[in-house]
């Protein structure tokens, strides 16, 4: 610094240190504007060839979406590095970003949605309810999903043992049930994926989004970092962990629609 203010006038070294300290401010704003930046997260259910219900997005639909992602410059982050973010153990992820789940372990996430993931090289996190699993007509196998996994793009996390209201329940049952019931379904959920999978899952989708300060107390005491509900809007700091927001996506989120919800958020995306 003494060097530079030899070389220029008094005003000049003046001029240039306020200029750097811009510099580094706007700097830092940048950042900070990056590491809060909201986050979209995505939630699918069923895939298909046709619509056959509100519930299912067709091949055709998810696969504009995906482009539409590439082309604007998204980056599809697993949910996994949200999450490690928000607890202060992962970078902040690239803007703009967006995660894309899907929950009830459906046989068409491997049929349909899993040749598209594997184009595109997108990471996706599926949420399953064991109960189903290789019994269910509808369900994936535990075979698929081990070879979901061995893609290394499909990371499996709980969605209970079997999608139970929580709501209903506690209507229906005494408190110290009401307790034991919760606790079973977010426990067993949790050693069932362990023995088929290797793996422990940490992070639970809420059944039909449903979640309080009790179920939340059930969830950590049961080993679970972090939860997502059917909130129609972005992530963002400060938000609880084990209530995170997410879109649920139908076939009609597509064009217009689509940039709107990734873009502006739930309020835009609710005038549709």
């Amino acid at each position: 610094m003494r060097l530079a203010l030899r070389r220029l006038p008094w005003r000049g070294a003046l001029a240039a240190l306020a200029a750097s300290l811009l510099a580094a401010c706007a700097h830092r704003v940048a950042a900070g504007a990056e590491r809060d930046a909201p986050i979209p997260i995505l939630v699918y259910h069923r895939f298909g060839p046709v619509v056959a219900d509100r519930m299912t997005v067709s091949v055709r639909t998810f696969e504009w979406q995906l482009r539409y992602l590439e082309e604007h410059h998204f980056s599809v982050i697993p949910l996994r590095q949200l999450v490690d973010h928000r607890l202060g153990t992962a970078p902040p992820p690239p803007a703009p970003a967006v995660v894309i789940t899907t929950d009830d372990g459906h046989r068409s996430v491997y049929d349909e949605m899993r040749p598209l993931v594997l184009r595109h090289r997108v990471p996706v996190t599926l949420f399953v309810y064991p109960s189903a699993i290789s019994r269910a007509s509808y369900a994936l196998t535990w075979d698929q999903l081990r070879e979901l996994r061995a893609t290394g793009l499909f990371d499996v996390q709980s969605h209970t043992y079997w999608h139970p209201n929580f709501e209903k329940e506690k209507r229906r049952l005494p408190p110290a049930e009401y307790g034991r019931f919760v606790a079973s379904q977010l426990t067993k959920a949790r050693e069932k994926l362990r023995l088929e999978l290797g793996a422990s899952p940490d992070i639970l989708a809420w059944p039909f989004g449903i979640v309080d300060p009790e179920l939340a107390g059930y969830a950590r005491a049961a080993g679970y970092r972090a939860g997502v509900t059917l909130e129609r809007r972005h992530a963002r700091a400060g938000d609880d962990l084990l209530a995170l927001p997410r879109y649920l996506v139908t076939d009609g989120d597509r064009g217009r629609v689509f940039e709107r919800l990734l873009s502006v958020g739930s309020a835009e995306a609710a005038r549709r």
